[in-house]
């Protein structure tokens, strides 16, 4: 079995036309779903709908703030966020452990080009359904909630990349969170943990401002800040241009770090694979 690296460079036309391709594929596929895709949205949107509530609710009855975010913030935050979670939505250690455990990831390696690009171009696909899908839930919750938003151009541009950023970040976490499956049988409970850390440390759960200041630190020093927070309040916050340009930044060191984590969990895991099951 092959051990082939993660970046394959020499081919980067050919790669180009692959990732198109594939994601023009995953599109039309996803849409031959647009009813189970909705009802599939419409279970996330019930999580960030629970908070939107809790702190709009906890706002106006605090003089019409909290620590100086308004109703209207929290109300634009948690929109922006049902697209943000629906953009950064990667294959999950679940998903790791069927491919396993019934062969698929056999068959996967017969192919010409490293599995992870396979994954990455067919939910880069999805998300575009899932954008097209999300627009009336926007809507309909900003008619609800009325969210204070007015960004500018730049704002609009730079979340428009970081949404993107968000997404390489984590499908490479995840992709080598589920390489881990290699080892042992049990990566969901190592899994569990991830989603754990990052619910509190990411801008999931609510507003990075409104942690202690320890755990604003330490959220500035992993990358979950960078798939959740980063990207919402690029577009909703009051972020200067260096603020931003640092977040992009950011984003660059975060996937560069998270390709080379994929590449050598990838090597090694895929040796004892290959010695398991040759």
């Amino acid at each position: 079995m092959s051990t082939f690296s993660v970046a394959q460079p020499g081919r980067p036309r050919a790669l180009v036309d692959f990732y198109l391709t594939a994601m023009r594929t995953a599109v039309q596929a996803q849409l031959q779903y647009r009813v189970n895709n909705y009802f599939w949205m419409l279970g996330w949107v019930a999580e960030p709908v629970i908070y939107l509530v809790v702190w709009t609710t906890v706002a106006e009855q605090s003089g019409g703030s909290v620590d100086g975010n308004t109703a209207g913030y929290f109300a634009a935050y948690y929109i922006v966020w049902t697209l943000v979670r629906n953009m950064n939505f990667g294959l999950s250690t679940y998903a790791w452990e069927w491919r396993i455990r019934e062969g698929i990831l056999s068959g996967q390696l017969l192919r010409p080009l490293h599995p992870i690009h396979y994954d990455l171009a067919f939910f880069a696909g999805w998300k575009f359904v899932a954008i097209f899908l999300w627009i009336p839930i926007a809507v309909a919750l900003s008619l609800l909630f009325e969210p204070t938003l007015d960004p500018s151009v730049l704002e609009i541009v730079v979340f428009a990349v970081a949404i993107w950023g968000a997404y390489l970040i984590r499908s490479l976490n995840l992709w080598a969170l589920g390489t881990v499956n290699f080892w042992t049988t049990r990566g969901a409970a190592l899994s569990e943990l991830y989603i754990v850390v990052e619910l509190l440390l990411s801008g999931r759960l609510v507003p990075l401002q409104l942690l202690p200041a320890w755990a604003q630190t330490l959220a500035g020093l992993l990358p979950f800040k960078w798939t959740f927070y980063f990207p919402i309040e690029a577009l909703i916050g009051d972020l200067s241009r260096a603020e931003l340009a640092k977040g992009l930044a950011m984003q660059v060191f975060w996937t560069a770090v998270g390709t080379a984590l994929v590449a050598v969990m990838w090597r090694r895991g895929i040796r004892r694979y290959s010695a398991v099951n040759g």
